[in-house]
């Protein structure tokens, strides 16, 4: 499906309490397929439903990004967490406990009900609870976990304001969520937990190293 006419909305929202009436029309954006950029810990990110086959495609479509390279996904909760995997866990359970919400993402198996294209066909998924609250509120207004990429074209800067997702993004988008400029730097951990101890693939703030001894 072309994007390339859709009139983006750019709202302004508090980070550290956004306004829940603008988060609510967020998430029904979300559910009805839309694509949302949004401010996290690091970069802004780009916002789908990360069970809706379509809406994973335009966000491939958007960012130019290669069918195989999987999509990060976020979630409010351990509960939502546990719902996209065959299995979880007591250790990978532990560390969600202890380091969530904060940048540790954690690979997963993926369960029968997440799309192939959200993995990359991995048949893995790659879960965190965002600390931003932006995020974490989009989450919990659409009522499902949604896409985490940065909002950005594939091998573009990442952007760390909403003016930079614009200039990226201006009618590919239904609407950015303005929470002022992100902090930029290192992406999440990202721990393979598919394999125990778990398997670092990116050293990101969360050291996991007592954790997993």
């Amino acid at each position: 499906m072309s994007t390339a006419t859709i009139a983006t909305s750019i709202i302004s929202v508090d980070p550290a309490e956004p306004d829940q009436s603008v988060m609510r029309a967020a998430g029904a954006l979300v559910e009805t397929g839309g694509l949302v950029a949004f401010p996290t810990e690091s970069f802004y990110g780009l916002g789908a439903d990360a069970l809706d086959p379509e809406a994973i495609a335009r966000v491939f479509e958007v960012k130019g990004r290669p069918e195989d390279k999987p999509l990060l996904v976020l979630v409010d909760s351990i509960d939502m967490a546990a719902r996209l995997t065959t299995h979880l866990g007591a250790g990978a359970r532990a560390l969600m406990e202890r380091h969530w919400p904060g940048p540790l993402t954690l690979v997963l198996e993926a369960a029968p009900s997440v799309p192939a294209g959200l993995t990359g066909s991995t048949a893995t998924i790659g879960v965190r609870m965002p600390g931003h609250a932006v995020a974490r509120a989009l989450v919990r207004a659409a009522r499902r976990p949604i896409t985490a990429p940065s909002a950005n074209p594939t091998a573009a800067p990442p952007p760390l304001t909403a003016a930079a997702v614009r200039e990226y993004f201006d009618g590919r988008v239904e609407l950015i969520l303005d929470g002022g400029p992100t902090a930029g730097g290192v992406g999440s951990t990202i721990a393979d937990c598919t394999v125990w101890p778990p398997r670092i693939l990116r050293q990101g703030p969360v050291v996991l190293e007592a954790a997993c001894g």
